[in-house]
């Protein structure tokens, strides 16, 4: 935390190498957020160049006293995530189910039998085509909690909801799964 807010500073003076320092640490956190909110690779590029330009622009405004670099940078991306969701929302609609699904990038364990890396990628296609299902309040706290692994009181401050909200997300959004996977398995 301390690494960042003195790499912030240092960008703030124009320092090109303290910029390329914050990307190198959190540049693979908001690539695989916007990740898991497409599913697409090319859109997770974009996305993440979008939301780094984003922050460049609007470094000024962190606040160490507001809350950690990390959770103001996770707040921008969501900002950015729900505005690009908003605005390609038409297009989603007609979209098929399948070149809109969350996906969750996955690498196969070392030395794992080829039955168990099979089970493994049935787990994560069920979980993928669960997520879809979600609306986009309950996938996101869920996404940032047991994906992102945040903390509630971060994700309160990303998603501008009370911690009690947040709970709750997260609990609708697991029970909401669970249903729908077990409904899958039948």
């Amino acid at each position: 935390m301390e690494q960042d807010h003195e790499l912030v500073k240092q960008c703030l003076t124009g320092d090109n190498l303290a910029w390329e320092n914050l990307l190198h640490l959190h540049s693979r956190k908001i690539y695989n957020l916007c990740y898991r909110f497409t599913g697409r690779r090319e859109d997770a590029d974009d996305l993440t160049q979008e939301v780094f330009i984003k922050i460049f622009q609007t470094l000024k405004s962190f606040d160490p006293a507001q809350g950690s670099f990390s959770t103001w940078l996770n707040r921008v991306a969501r900002n950015h995530l729900v505005d690009h969701y908003r605005r390609t929302k038409k297009d989603r609609v007609t979209s098929s189910l399948e070149e809109t699904s969350v996906r969750i990038e996955e690498k196969p364990a070392r030395g794992e039998h080829p039955i168990e890396r099979l089970e493994h990628r049935e787990r994560h296609e069920a979980l993928q085509a669960a997520l879809e299902h979600l609306s986009p309040e309950l996938r996101e706290a869920v996404i940032l909690r047991d994906l992102q692994d945040l903390d509630y009181a971060e994700i309160a401050q990303v998603l501008s909801v009370p911690q009690g909200t947040v709970k709750s997300r997260i609990n609708r959004g697991r029970l909401e799964l669970a249903r729908l996977i077990k409904r899958m398995d039948e």
